[in-house]
């Protein structure tokens, strides 16, 4: 673990940060591989704006529930194992979606697909495995940033793939393809990396079914944070009722499940949890559920705001300015674009000073950058309307680095879950702000999420500064150490 941060080399840890980011990169290319072609869906399946947008909702409702659950696995089973296995699973229901003859079919497999978003996940306890943690926050920015922008790379070359195809299901073979290259990526990974470094143990949690808690408080914290992921399912419902895609009675089933579902997750809770009503945590292995509820807000508002805003970002440059959607749709491609820089820069930021005082400052930029985004009209000049969303991109995607920068650092055991949990919550963020957007107009829009980012801001005082080291026991007994500064 001597070696140098290199990025353009090929070996040990690096060669590991390059074969994981490229795996994400995949997932979120499979993921969003139907928003640049979405025209041609629309005219051959003759969908109507109402099943286009059940068909974008679909596309992102899985991720918040599969988000959680393959937090557990990876913990269990390993990234190496965990991250193969949704790549070429995903590959499958790619094909399934790209040869669809039925909009209820493109319905379904469009939501099964949802999981694969699940893939940013698993990378994040590879990746903490594998670097100190005085470079954790730049490796993660790192994977996190270019990983993520498989979703632009997806919009700025399917249409041409499509086209170089040609005919009427160039679209379909486009899709295809994706799915093609996640199968044969799925292979590659698997023979290619280790889920640690030689020499070093994989920790396990003691028990699987819901995140270990040091207290009962601590216990009450995590039962209440796990809420608003089924609030956020339950909204997802309602707005799909309101599509016409369920009716009511349906609705209602749904309803009652996701109730039914939360009752069973308290009862796995109580069953991986029970000691610490009998008896108190050895100190050492204790953590602060506090670090992740707060982090979890951070990516509410981080990474909910950015898919929001992508979401809603070309149709109002086209509205506010009176420019085509081409044009339009390119100034807009600049918020994720940032990524590549952003979120890296966010990490190491965080590697150099102080991690709570870095996602502090990062939340603080992000208010005032929405706060001005808020003030946008017909009478700015576009270069500047542009650059005033490229800073407030900056501030969005670094505070996603610093988040995840932070997130290694509270259990190694638990890093999957709680990366799981903290990813779940930038998706509800998503839906949040989107289920906004739907009631108000744009400037109201961007005010709700600048007045989100300082109460994150605030809640970010709270958190403690990662100092000293974290315990895991051995399988022999013995406790070892693992540095956090």
């Amino acid at each position: 673990m001597s070696e140098r941060f290199r990025f353009f080399s090929f070996h040990g840890r690096m060669r590991i940060l390059h074969l994981t980011w490229l795996a994400f990169f995949l997932t979120f290319f499979v993921w969003f591989n139907h928003a640049p072609l979405m025209a041609s869906i629309r005219e051959v399946f003759g969908l109507t704006p109402q099943q286009v947008k059940t068909l974008l909702i679909l596309n992102i409702a899985l991720t918040i529930p599969a988000r959680v659950v393959v937090g557990m696995l990876v913990d269990h089973f390993g990234p190496k194992r965990v991250f193969s296995g949704l790549l070429f699973l995903a590959s499958w229901v790619c094909f399934a979606f790209a040869f669809s003859r039925s909009y209820e079919q493109l319905a379904l497999t469009r939501f099964l697909l949802g999981f694969v978003g699940a893939g940013f996940v698993i990378g994040i306890r590879m990746i903490g495995e594998w670097f100190p943690a005085r470079e954790v926050g730049l490796a993660e920015g790192i994977y996190g940033g270019w990983g993520n922008f498989g979703s632009a790379a997806a919009a700025l070359t399917l249409p041409s793939l499509a086209l170089l195809y040609g005919g009427a299901d160039g679209w379909r073979y486009a899709i295809a393809t994706t799915g093609a290259i996640a199968l044969v990526y799925s292979f590659v990974y698997f023979f290619s990396v280790s889920d640690t470094p030689k020499g070093s143990t994989y920790f396990k949690p003691k028990k699987t079914g819901a995140m270990e808690v040091s207290s009962v408080g601590d216990f009450f914290f995590y039962l209440f944070m796990n809420l608003p992921l089924y609030l956020a399912l339950a909204l997802l419902t309602w707005k799909l009722t309101n599509l016409g895609l369920f009716t009511a009675a349906v609705a209602n089933v749904l309803y009652i499940g996701l109730s039914l579902l939360y009752a069973y997750q308290i009862y796995h809770a109580v069953k991986v949890n029970h000691r610490v009503f009998k008896e108190p945590v050895p100190e050492f292995d204790r953590y602060k559920f506090k670090q992740v509820a707060i982090l979890n807000l951070a990516y509410f508002i981080t990474f909910g705001s950015e898919l929001a805003v992508v979401s809603m970002l070309p149709l109002f440059f086209k509205d506010t300015f009176h420019i085509s959607e081409v044009l339009a749709g390119a100034l807009a491609s600049g918020f994720a674009f940032m990524n590549l820089v952003a979120r890296p820069s966010g990490g190491l930021f965080s590697d150099k000073f102080s991690r709570k005082a870095t996602l502090m400052i990062l939340m603080a930029g992000l208010g005032v950058g929405y706060l001005v985004l808020s003030r946008i009209d017909g009478t700015w000049p576009l270069a500047l309307a542009v650059a005033a969303t490229m800073m407030c991109s900056f501030f969005v995607q670094a505070g996603e680095g610093a988040v995840f920068a932070m997130v290694p650092l509270i259990k190694r055991r638990l890093t999957g879950q709680i990366a799981g949990l903290t990813g779940a919550y930038g998706n509800v963020g998503g839906v949040v702000f989107l289920t906004v957007y739907s009631f108000v107009d744009a400037s109201t829009f961007f005010l709700v999420i600048a007045g989100a980012s300082l109460a994150g801001m605030v809640a970010a005082l709270f958190l403690d500064e990662p100092k000293g080291h974290m315990a895991e026991v051995l399988p022999d007994g013995t406790v070892q150490m693992i540095e956090v500064e």
